[in-house]
């Protein structure tokens, strides 16, 4: 269920009927199934990719990454799941496609930020 108890009394209060709050929630969960899709090949494509992702044992602009794998999987709209690199992995809690070559992945620990990944440095400049 996408929406809240109160949230869902007050979407029929505002004239949504049932049936079109589960369209929406079907849908929404349609499109998160897609961008987890859609993120997922981007990283299966590329073996390396750079980030906008600040690391402490590197002072390049835009780190470049070995990717091992990304799993992602989806919960009603939320995109969620691991991504691994060649000697660490951390935990998706978000994931969006901005371009055909870049995408942004909230990251959980040790990052706990929001890290955008491209095909090239010049894709993030």
């Amino acid at each position: 269920m996408l929406f809240d108890q109160r949230t869902r009394t007050a979407l029929r209060e505002a004239g949504l009927s049932a049936e079109e709050l589960r369209d929406v929630e079907r849908e929404v969960t349609r499109e998160a199934r897609a961008t987890a899709d859609e993120v997922s090949a981007f990283f299966d494509e590329h073996e390396t990719l750079y980030s906008d992702m600040e690391q402490t044992h590197s002072n390049a602009a835009f780190p470049e990454h070995a990717v091992d794998y990304c799993d992602l999987f989806t919960h009603s709209q939320d995109v969620r799941g691991f991504l691994r690199f060649d000697s660490w992995g951390v935990y998706v809690e978000g994931a969006r496609v901005l371009a055909e070559e870049v995408v942004e992945l909230e990251l959980g620990q040790p990052v706990h930020d929001r890290v955008r990944f491209a095909t090239t440095r010049d894709a993030l400049e």
